[in-house]
C-alpha cells in the first residue's frame, strides 16, 4: 500500500489580508476617537505601515487591524509587528507579513513529529514547507492534532492531504 502524506506550510491569503486592511482603514476613518489624530494604514508589498500623531493612537490602530485580521481567519503569528517609532510629528508602526517556514522552525517541527508523534511517520523539509508521510492515515491525523496543540511561533496550514 502506498504512503499517505500531507504538506505543512505557512501561507497568507493575500486577498483576505487586503480585505482586512481595507476594513481597518474604513473603521479608522469613521471612528470618533481617531478624528484629528492623522491615523492611517497602508499596505505595500509585505508590510503594513500604521501612522498617527501619538503612540497610544498608533497602538489603537494596531488593535483595530489585529481584530480585522482575526475576523478574516488570519493568524496573528503571520504578522511581525515592530516597535512604534517617532518620525517628526507622527508615530509610525510597521508590521511585516511572514510567509513560509524557516529552516529553524522546520527543524523544530520535524523534531516534535519524531519525538512525540506516532512511530513510522516521516517528515521531510522541502524548501519552505514540510512533507509528512506515513502508511497510516490515522497517524497523520494524530500528527495534525499534535501540531495544532503545540504553541509554535509560526502559523501552520495543512494542505495536500492524500
Amino acid at each position: 500500500m502506498a504512503d499517505s502524506s500531507f504538506d505543512i506550510v505557512s501561507q497568507l491569503d493575500r486577498q483576505e489580508v487586503d480585505n482586512a486592511v481595507n476594513q481597518a482603514v474604513k473603521e479608522v476613518g469613521q471612528r470618533y476617537d481617531f478624528r484629528g489624530t492623522g491615523a492611517s494604514l497602508t499596505l505595500s508589498g509585505d508590510e503594513i505601515v500604521m501612522t498617527a500623531n501619538a503612540e497610544e493612537r498608533v497602538l489603537a490602530v494596531r488593535d483595530v487591524l489585529q481584530t480585522k485580521l482575526l475576523r478574516r481567519g488570519i493568524s496573528l503569528k503571520a504578522i511581525e509587528v515592530g516597535e512604534p517609532k517617532q518620525s517628526g510629528k507622527e508615530v509610525r508602526l510597521a508590521a511585516a507579513l511572514k510567509e513560509g517556514i524557516s529552516t529553524e522552525d522546520a527543524k523544530k517541527i520535524s523534531k516534535i513529529i519524531r519525538d512525540e508523534g506516532p512511530k513510522g511517520v516521516k517528515a521531510q523539509i522541502q524548501g519552505d514547507e514540510l512533507r509528512v508521510s506515513s502508511k497510516s492515515r490515522d497517524d497523520l491525523q494524530g500528527v495534525i492534532a499534535l501540531l495544532k496543540g503545540k504553541d509554535l511561533e509560526v502559523a501552520l496550514q495543512f494542505i495536500n492531504y492524500r
